[in-house]
């Protein structure tokens, strides 16, 4: 109760501001992300969102139509940050540019636990296939910049595409199997093995393939870290 007149006080939200609509959309959406990271998609309602952001849930309905679009928004713009991820310095050698995305990557991952776990397990009662469409074009990002890092100019055939996707869906299940074991492994040992992984799958794949031969003859010339990786493998 107030001192002067007795009556009854109420919890107050955060102060409401009036923001620009392109800088209001930001920040619904950022909001969005911190509670997709820390709870599954369908734990989190536009309640909550408005409650985290300090606005009305008419406002955030003024901006979505609905929470799939909020997520699926999320979503994109979690992507663009992961896809970002994929660039490093151009200096370095192609096992040292892997080794730096990954440990981009994992950052990534530990940033945004849940809601990486919910997606790629699937299941979720908000994916789509707009959702699915958002993440295989991460996919398609990290394939691309694989491939540069590698010094892959000219048209990636099927077996070399097959190595570089088949690599990615390690890293992938090896992240969620690291949240799942809860990070027992250190991401540096975890990062350093992923790239132990590539180049001994490269190196299995050249038996096949001359394009790939061609890159690992590239890699083991130019990367003094591989070629010391298949010299202790060899009898």
């Amino acid at each position: 109760m107030t001192a002067e007149t007795g009556a009854p006080t109420t919890a107050k939200r955060p102060g409401y501001r009036r923001l620009p609509v392109q800088q209001r959309r930001e920040q619904l959406i950022a909001v969005a992300l911190e509670l997709f990271a820390s709870r599954p998609p369908e734990e989190v309602s536009l309640d909550d969102v408005a409650e985290a952001a300090g606005a009305s849930r008419p406002l955030v309905y003024r901006y979505f139509a609905g929470k799939q679009q909020l997520y699926e928004a999320a979503l994109r713009s979690a992507a663009e940050e992961l896809a970002g991820r994929f660039t490093v310095p151009p200096d370095g050698t192609p096992t040292g540019q892997l080794a730096a995305v990954l440990d981009s990557y994992f950052s990534f991952v530990a940033e945004h636990h849940t809601g990486y776990g919910a997606l790629l397990r699937g299941g979720s009662v908000v994916e789509t296939a707009r959702t699915g469409a958002i993440v295989d074009e991460v996919r398609r990002v990290a394939l691309r910049r694989t491939l540069r890092y590698l010094g892959v100019r000219e048209a990636a055939g099927p077996r070399l595409t097959l190595l570089v996707r088949s690599w990615i869906s390690v890293v992938e299940a090896s992240a969620m199997s690291w949240l799942d074991e809860g990070r027992q492994i250190d991401p540096e040992s975890l990062r350093d093995w992923l790239t132990d992984q590539f180049v001994v799958m490269t190196a299995a794949t050249a038996a096949h393939d001359p394009q790939t031969a061609g890159v690992l003859a590239t890699l083991l010339e130019h990367d003094p870290q591989a070629a010391a990786l298949l010299r202790r493998m060899a009898p």
